[in-house]
């Protein structure tokens, strides 16, 4: 369900985009932004599907959102956690074809939608912007190819340690050393690529090791050092 609140202004929404996307002149900003089609998402609310017919891409203002496909069986398998800053779905309009991923809100987010005919045509007049897009498919592209080598050899237990170090260094930790997002068994297990099972097992043992304590969702990491050699990183 989607509701309004105070959300962002035009000078709010173009100085958080310049942050994570450079030489861009105050009329390319009001290209991408003049329309201003920003909204609230509540946790569980989908942004888009897989085969969606694409119309533009979002910029993720505020919030956490998780980027995800579905397989043969419908198991979802979490590609990304996105956060504030994150362009989801630019790919689907630079390949000119549907969405090929879904998109769900797991903490309350502020989106802007940005049409198609806005990125192409700053794609044209503004060979930076071109170069970051092109940097950012780039390394969708590496973490792709890690995520399948991964899974091809890296055991269950040796992928969720490297998950929560994933998580830590892009979400960060509190002074609790708390991980600063907390995701239900069943997501970990979508990241992971795994059943919950699996998960709430390996999340026991690991307790068990002294590399984390858990409290009810919250995963606090108490060994970062020996999860990191787990991992094999």
């Amino acid at each position: 369900m989607i509701r309004h609140i105070q959300l962002p202004t035009f000078n709010e929404l173009t100085k958080e985009f310049s942050k994570y996307f450079k030489n861009l002149s105050e009329s390319d900003l009001n290209l991408l932004f003049w329309e201003e089609d920003v909204h609230y998402f509540k946790r569980g609310s989908e942004i888009y599907s897989e085969g969606d017919k694409t119309r533009g891409c979002y910029f993720l203002y505020s919030g956490i959102l998780k980027v995800f496909k579905t397989g043969t069986e419908g198991k979802a398998q979490i590609i990304k956690f996105a956060k504030s800053g994150d362009l989801i779905g630019f790919r689907s309009v630079l390949n000119q074809e549907r969405a090929c991923t879904s998109t769900k809100v797991v903490f309350d987010a502020v989106v802007c939608f940005i049409p198609e005919k806005s990125i192409t045509k700053l794609i044209h007049s503004n060979s930076h912007f071109a170069l970051e897009l092109m940097r950012l498919t780039c390394k969708e592209l590496d973490e792709a190819n890690k995520f399948i080598t991964d899974l091809s050899q890296k055991t269950v237990r040796e992928r969720l340690a490297e998950v929560l170090i994933h998580l830590k260094n892009r979400f960060g930790i509190d002074s609790e050393n708390s991980l600063n997002i907390i995701l239900t068994r069943q997501e970990l297990a979508n990241m992971v690529g795994t059943a919950t099972e699996s998960v709430i097992r390996l999340l026991s043992e690991f307790r068990k090791d002294r590399l984390l304590e858990l409290n009810g969702k919250k995963i606090i990491l108490t060994n970062v050092k020996e999860l990191t050699k787990l991992a094999n990183l």
